[in-house]
């Protein structure tokens, strides 16, 4: 069921005087400019303000109310237009701020901890849309597509059409020559701010051929299309992220120019696997903020709440459903970092790597949200009042984990490449993973998508730290050998599969041995950050709880989780809540 937009006026906002209005400054250009992501990260986070503030425009109380209203908060757009987040999704060669991409992520996290619908409403479509611009675009396309994005536009990308989900290889949209260059005829829908962008990155058929050489990227011009060529007013509601404009535009033997191409006619194939490799990397990332929002709301009430005479949060099955919730987030954070540093350090073997982070961080994150929604009972589902927040986060958490590639997809990305990793890659000797791989935030060399390789070709650095590395805390590499047998019964059974189940076609059995790794990556990546951390990151007690939880999840039986690390994590969730600081790896203050 679809719907024709129409522009209403957004909720209303507390004007400027109101009490304990959010009023920031002009953000300092040197700050906003500076090379350090972190410098710009706590700036942002500053320019949002208090989330408990009632008169400010990205608080808790703004958010819900615009999604009450199903509309992207005005000022909350304004807000973020003055402090130019487009410039975070442009290459600093360009003019932009866009050097890592784990430290991307780590920014936008600041606002989808704050409101999901504004994280992927006001921007991550551009950053989404950019990639195959940046990636093959020609100098002239690089510099319109940037153009647009640094004077606060919007470019978006149009890839999906709901009659063939996600297999891109049968899209119907095409663009076929014409004696003005191309002419586009078909749709695609549930693409987020078509009605108000200035370009589209479109991916269409150009040729009847069979095989993976008939797709090719378009650069489009909307607001140049002739009014009766093109329609793009129709506008798909969604019970998450309601604040999002995901709209469909139809084209009807609209002219393009030839020069509208990106890239080579044909390689938009190739193009998408390497882009969508940053996505899948990337966005995850950003959606820890939604489950760091969620872990502060059950705490909240967990803490408000008395019985037997004491807080909820302090009772020991809320108090572990509590502190697994938050190993968790450290979990789905550590695979997701290490997920984004290996795009610049690891390019050849990020094809698998992003596959896993974009399939298992947003399962974890839905199924802790579950557990957390049953310790809130029915103020989960409440829309109004101090947990409304909760809510919401619920409800947009399951529409942001299907963007750009569903579970199946990415374990469909990892099967056929099992058989060769359990050859060539697990047991093998080789090289260490980089300590600067495990280090969140820490700069990198440039990210080149050129390097990035359409298959990992037996290639899994990563997974040395749970096959190749002795731990110093005994109960940390009794922990680590434990997932090393997994890798080697994963390795044995892939190497049974029957050559239908090597394939996108496989069956369940290999889908679940896809589950299994993704699960053993996420333990390696773990292993990485605790090893080569500093600080709390070096405290034992959140990497024994996440590979507890991670084995457990696998039924590895790891025996009894150690108490004192069960009571340190918690000491460390009520530490970081009273002094108001994030939940993830960052460890960051909180406005």
């Amino acid at each position: 069921m679809s719907e024709t937009i129409t522009h209403a006026p957004g909720p209303p906002v507390p004007g400027p005087h109101a009490p304990g209005h959010h009023a920031p400054g002009p953000l300092p250009a040197a700050t906003a400019n500076d090379p350090d992501h972190r410098v710009r990260t706590a700036a942002l986070e500053r320019l949002v303000g208090p989330a408990d503030d009632p008169g400010n425009p990205l608080g808790t109380a703004a958010v819900l109310a615009a999604d009450e209203q199903g509309e992207l908060s005005a000022e909350g757009e304004r807000l973020l237009t003055g402090y130019g987040l487009n410039a975070e999704f442009v290459p600093r060669a360009l003019g932009g701020r866009f050097t890592q991409a784990d430290g991307l992520a780590h920014l936008m996290r600041t606002v989808f901890r704050r409101d999901c619908s504004l994280g992927i409403g006001y921007g991550v479509t551009s950053f989404i849309a950019g990639l195959p611009v940046w990636a093959s675009g020609s100098a002239a396309q690089q510099r319109r597509a940037a153009d647009i994005l640094l004077s606060g536009g919007r470019v978006v990308a149009a890839y999906t059409e709901l009659a063939h989900g996600s297999d891109f290889s049968r899209v119907g949209l095409t663009a076929t020559p014409a004696p003005e260059g191309l002419r586009l005829r078909g749709g695609k829908q549930l693409v987020n701010n078509v009605s108000r962008a200035e370009a589209a990155v479109v991916f269409a058929r150009t040729s009847d051929r069979p095989g993976s050489r008939s797709h090719s990227h378009l650069l489009v011009d909307l607001d140049r299309l002739p009014a009766d060529a093109v329609r793009r007013d129709i506008r798909y509601p969604t019970s998450g992220v309601r604040g999002c404009l995901l709209g469909g535009i139809e084209f009807d033997d609209c002219p393009v120019p030839a020069d509208s191409v990106l890239g080579t006619p044909g390689d938009a194939m190739e193009t998408v696997l390497r882009a969508f490799q940053v996505t899948r990397s990337v966005l995850p990332g950003m959606v820890v903020g939604i489950g760091d929002t969620q872990v502060r709301a059950a705490l909240g009430f967990g803490l408000g709440r008395h019985l037997y005479g004491r807080p909820v949060a302090r009772l020991p099955y809320p108090r572990a459903t509590l502190v697994g919730a938050f190993a968790d987030l450290l979990v789905s954070d550590a695979l997701a970092t290490v997920g984004a540093r290996s795009l610049h350090l690891l390019p050849g073997e990020t094809s698998v790597q992003s596959a896993a982070v974009k399939y298992l961080v947003p399962k974890l994150l839905q199924e802790s949200s579950y557990r957390l929604s049953v310790l809130l009972g029915a103020r989960s589902y409440v829309r109004t009042g101090p947990y409304a927040v909760f809510q919401k986060a619920a409800r947009d958490l399951p529409v942001v984990a299907l963007a750009h590639a569903g579970s199946a997809v990415c374990q469909a990305t990892i099967v056929p490449q099992l058989p060769r990793l359990a050859d060539r890659g697990w047991f093998r000797p080789g090289t260490e993973a980089p300590a600067e791989l495990f280090r969140p935030g820490d700069p990198l060399p440039p990210l080149d998508l050129a390097r990035l390789e359409l298959n990992s070709r037996g290639r899994d650095t990563l997974s040395r730290a749970v096959t190749d590395t002795e731990y110093d805390d005994p109960r940390v590499n009794a922990l680590a050998r434990l997932f090393a047998g997994e890798l080697r019964g994963i390795a044995r059974r892939a190497a049974e599969l029957p050559p239908r189940d090597r394939t996108v076609l496989a069956s369940r059995r290999g889908f679940l041995l896809a589950d299994r790794y993704a699960h053993v990556l996420a333990a390696a990546a773990c292993l990485g950050v605790w090893r080569h951390g500093d600080g709390p990151r070096r405290d034992p007690a959140w990497v024994i709880c996440a590979l507890h939880r991670l084995a457990d999840r696998l039924g590895l039986k790891p025996g009894p989780l150690p108490r004192d690390a069960a009571e340190e994590l918690h000491t460390e969730l009520l530490h970081r809540h009273e002094e108001h600081l994030t939940f993830d790896l960052i460890r960051a203050p909180l406005a």
